[in-house]
């Protein structure tokens, strides 16, 4: 089984690379761009059969590990 995490900074927080990705693509004239938040995917190959298992040992990971829940929310996949 394969866990898709995808992190991203929570709504209302300052996401200083996505503005910078934001000003380079004005930069280069794609100006049809609102805005751009920044975030990134963790992929894990899981070795267990039961996806109730699988989602609460990848949720108590994002929890301590995969993302800092104070400014980030985080979305689990598994496939």
């Amino acid at each position: 089984m394969k866990a898709i995490i995808n992190v991203s900074l929570k709504t209302g927080v300052l996401d200083s690379q996505g503005k910078a990705v934001h000003h380079a693509l004005d930069s280069l004239n794609f100006n049809g761009v609102d805005d751009v938040r920044v975030g990134k995917q963790i992929i894990l190959k899981l070795n267990e059969n039961d996806k109730t298992k699988a989602m609460a040992d990848v949720t108590r990971m994002c929890e301590e590990l995969l993302a800092n829940t104070v400014i980030e929310d985080y979305e689990i996949e598994l496939v």
